[in-house]
């Protein structure tokens, strides 16, 4: 039976998210009735979005998540966590960590992960820039700020344009915690009535699942959405994301999820790595 409106749905459209949603928006798993309005945003607008209760269902930070458990709360699938996938902070030249407290740095938005982790690890950092996260790159070849700091696709691209890696912002987070990142969650309105927002994720967990088991499935869905991304940097991006923590956080993801939320719950320059 068709539920009487469709639920906003939002997620971004880098390869992981597409790849994860592609089975559930095209109808290839069981949605349970549910009916999806969907929108492809950059993950900091999701966030601002999602600040606004706008969404749904939606894909956030979970840095945005910390202030956002009053209206959302998070599934167990669809998360990008993960052991050494986590933000980079590069420069267009070789820069010491000990002269980054003077520079200023490129983030994706102030309420992702990465800005998060950026503060935690330095937190005397003040000339902080929002950039889309996929303009840090071209920013810092033009000069536009000293460091930055990248997500995503990122990871494979910077060293093959000529940018030199300051610090695995991730590699902090599990040297300090033997924890995977959490990176971003799917979370569904609170108002929501149980019913509703079980089915949503019990069709999630499916989708996720058909994915992983169909993967070429999904491809071309990803593919219109990844632009002009070279389609091995699309697949390593999809197999560093997409994983267990995935499929269902478990407790092992769910212990980092907190672990995270506490930790910047608490002014940045008490946090020590």
């Amino acid at each position: 039976m068709f539920i009487e409106k469709p639920l906003s749905l939002f997620f971004s459209p880098c390869p992981n998210d597409t790849f994860m949603f592609e089975a559930m928006v095209h109808g290839r798993v069981d949605t349970e009735g549910l009916l999806f309005d969907v929108r492809l945003a950059d993950v900091e607008a999701l966030n601002h979005a999602a600040m606004r209760a706008e969404a749904d269902v939606t894909k956030v930070s979970f840095h945005a998540y910390a202030y956002l458990r009053d209206n959302y709360e998070l599934l167990p699938s669809g998360s990008a966590l993960g052991f050494g996938n986590g933000p980079l902070l590069v420069s267009a030249k070789p820069i010491g960590k000990e002269q980054v407290s003077s520079l200023s740095v490129a983030i994706p938005g102030c309420y992702t992960t990465a800005a998060a982790l950026l503060k935690a690890a330095f937190p005397e950092v003040q000339d902080l820039r929002e950039y889309v996260f996929s303009d840090i790159e071209e920013a810092l070849l033009k000069g536009e700020t000293d460091a930055g700091v990248l997500i995503h696709e990122g990871r494979f691209t910077y060293n093959k344009k000529g940018l030199h890696l300051i610090a695995d912002l991730g590699a902090l987070w599990e040297k300090q915690t033997g924890m995977p990142i959490p990176l971003g969650g799917i979370v569904v309105r609170r108002n929501l009535s149980e019913d509703i927002k079980g089915k949503v994720a019990r069709v999630l967990r499916r989708s996720v699942e058909y994915a992983l088991a169909q993967p070429d499935s999904s491809i071309p869905f990803v593919r219109q959405y990844a632009q002009e991304m070279d389609e091995n940097v699309m697949r390593q991006h999809i197999k560093l994301y997409v994983n267990k923590f995935s499929i269902d956080l478990g407790e092992e993801g769910q212990r980092a999820v907190d672990c995270f939320l506490k930790m910047i719950s608490c002014p940045c320059q008490n946090v020590e790595w």
